[in-house]
């Protein structure tokens, strides 16, 4: 049974710039860690990806799988699906959404719906998906901070 979390951050830039970071996937292992490979496999007409490639080496997990994107209009929101199951996962789901604060910052929901083809405990299950969730939130941040400033 997958369990749904959310998490939000604020990022210091303008909406328009955390969706741009978003979306540029084969910049991802330049800046989240667990990141090792990310090939964008097609392509929207207007040349977002559609479908993502992704070969992660999170230490206790390695895993490669393939999510399929659709994207508002607006970039305000980013949600996905896992195309096939994977080594450790059944399914997965998720979404950035995006919400401009009107100050030049931008609150990031990540919404993360994910059933494990490992068993797991609830407990440890629940920490592993904060730690993640946290983790990558924390790196969004950063990378777009971090371009914003240069």
């Amino acid at each position: 049974m997958a369990d749904t979390s959310t998490q939000s951050i604020q990022v210091h830039a303008p909406l328009d710039r955390v969706a741009a970071v978003i979306c540029d996937f084969p910049a991802y292992p330049q800046w989240a860690d667990a990141m090792k490979e990310v090939e964008v496999i097609e392509e929207y007409e207007d040349g977002y990806a559609s479908q993502v490639r992704y070969v992660i080496d999170a230490g206790v997990m390695n895993d490669e799988y393939t999510l399929q994107y659709e994207y508002a209009e607006d970039l305000s929101r980013v949600e996905w699906h896992l195309v096939a199951p994977s080594k450790t996962q059944k399914s997965q789901r998720g979404s950035y959404d995006l919400a401009d604060n009107g100050d030049g910052t931008t609150t990031v929901t990540y919404t993360l719906e994910v059933e494990l083809a490992i068993g797991m405990l609830g407990m440890f299950r629940r920490k592993a998906e904060k730690m993640i969730m946290d983790t990558a939130l924390k790196q969004l941040k950063r990378r777009v901070e971090s371009l914003a400033g240069a």
